[in-house]
């Protein structure tokens, strides 16, 4: 059996020759042959950290050190735009008994209260980041659950993880409630100059209660005058009575918002009439929202029935309608070993890898490499992150996987996470580091 590994060089100017780059990670595709699949041969030079030019195939110079990467798929490091790293790996401690999602909401709900404290909640997040850095992720955005008193402890705890993790994870913080909440404007005022002083997005998790429409509101006038952007939890049920998306559509174009909005799962669209799903979906074109689908997460949680029955849908929102209406879309991890989500390890590629058997991101594959780089990028509002480009910063994961069916095939255990050009130390984080915080 041969072994194939990648010697980068540790500083200095150097060549990624024998590379396949996907036309979608590409700020310039010009003089590209690319294949069915969308990818192409290519060479990247790299300089001090820096991505100083992208060719063609036999198009670049010669360089003074040429690293073969034997034809195997790099993609620019990944962007995780929802995750729930202050909830991540408390399954050992406190299970999900039946897998339901009530069962998730009233575990976490009585972990929350019995368990997160400052020091759990920070050792936890570093553990998570851990994995994700060690994964190749280089941005990832978390959602902070924010009900009293835990916003009082968490969101301290998030500024200092991502003090210290700067310059590796650019990471952002959403805060998470559930929004008939919202009806204590006093509280929720107090919520938001939280969220702004601490450089976050307002967000929430919308139900159809009586009063949603003047919520948004709420929520929409305390963004703008605040200068943040949103992140909603929305529809993530088979309900086909839940149409809170279109709701938050209304209050964008109603409020004229200029920020951006991402909004997470959106289950229930899938269940409903095609007509409804037509209107629903040019309002959000309209309103420019984004969209991220949990395809793991949804499918672990949705349609699971009491008597042990199989499921009868896949959980996941309308992406491939989405996406020909040119709405930004983007698959996230979402939780990782929590009730919500018994598996997962903030590996975006595994998220990719069940998103196309999932959500069928093939035949054709199209751009839907960007839905876990660009596209997220372009969600949270990060101009740099998910292409490569001349001048952009040389971050990549290169796989030993030369076409899809590779790529997607195995777990890529061993692929090469380059940061600011050079290889990092990609070694897990073992999970006897937290045995102490799963004691009773």
């Amino acid at each position: 059996m041969t072994t194939r590994s990648l010697s980068i060089p540790i500083s200095g100017a150097y060549t990624l020759g024998n590379i396949r780059l996907h036309r979608s990670h590409l700020a310039s595709v010009e003089g590209f042959a690319f294949d069915v699949e969308g990818f192409a041969p290519a060479a990247v030079a790299v300089t001090h950290g820096e991505i100083g030019a992208i060719h063609p195939a036999g198009g670049a110079p010669a360089a003074a050190e040429t690293v073969d990467c034997r034809g195997g798929i790099a993609f620019p490091a990944f962007v995780d735009c929802h995750t729930h790293i202050d909830k991540g790996h408390i399954w050992a401690r406190k299970p999900n008994p039946d897998g339901s999602f009530p069962g998730a909401l009233n575990a976490v709900g009585e972990d929350r209260a019995a368990r997160w404290t400052a020091e759990d909640v920070e050792r936890r997040m570093e553990f998570s980041l851990a994995c994700a850095y060690a994964h190749g992720t280089r941005a990832l955005r978390t959602h902070i659950d924010s009900v009293p008193p835990q916003e009082d402890i968490s969101w301290p705890v998030f500024k200092t993880v991502r003090e210290r993790w700067k310059g590796r994870i650019e990471l952002q913080g959403a805060c998470l409630f559930g929004i008939d909440q919202a009806q204590d404007e006093s509280w929720f005022n107090q919520l938001a100059d939280t969220v702004a002083r601490h450089r976050g997005i307002l967000g929430a998790v919308t139900y159809m209660v009586p009063d949603l429409d003047a919520l948004l509101d709420r929520l929409f006038k305390k963004a703008i005058d605040l200068g943040l952007d949103l992140d909603f939890h929305a529809d993530e049920t088979d309900d086909v009575n839940a149409v809170s998306l279109d709701r938050i559509a209304d209050a964008a174009l109603r409020h004229g918002f200029e920020g951006k909005i991402l909004v997470g799962h959106c289950c229930s669209l899938a269940r409903q009439p095609d007509d409804r799903v037509r209107a629903t979906l040019d309002k959000v074109a309209r309103a420019r929202l984004s969209v991220v689908s949990l395809p793991m997460c949804n499918m672990y949680l949705q349609d699971r029935r009491p008597d042990a029955t199989t499921p009868r849908w896949r959980g996941v929102t309308l992406l491939h309608e989405m996406a020909a209406r040119g709405i930004n879309v983007a698959v996230a991890s979402d939780n990782t070993r929590d009730p919500f989500y018994a598996y997962g390890d903030l590996d975006v590629l595994e998220v990719y890898r069940e998103a196309t058997r999932i959500v069928h991101f093939d035949h054709p594959v199209g751009d839907w490499p960007a839905t876990v780089t660009a596209n997220p990028a372009r969600a949270m509002g990060l101009d740099e992150a998910g292409v490569l480009a001349p001048g952009g910063k040389a971050d990549l994961v290169l796989f030993h996987g030369r076409s899809l069916t590779e790529l997607l095939s195995r777990p890529e255990s061993h692929r090469t996470v380059i940061r600011n050009g050079k290889a990092i130390d990609a070694t897990l984080p073992d999970y006897s580091e937290l045995d102490d915080l799963m004691e009773p």
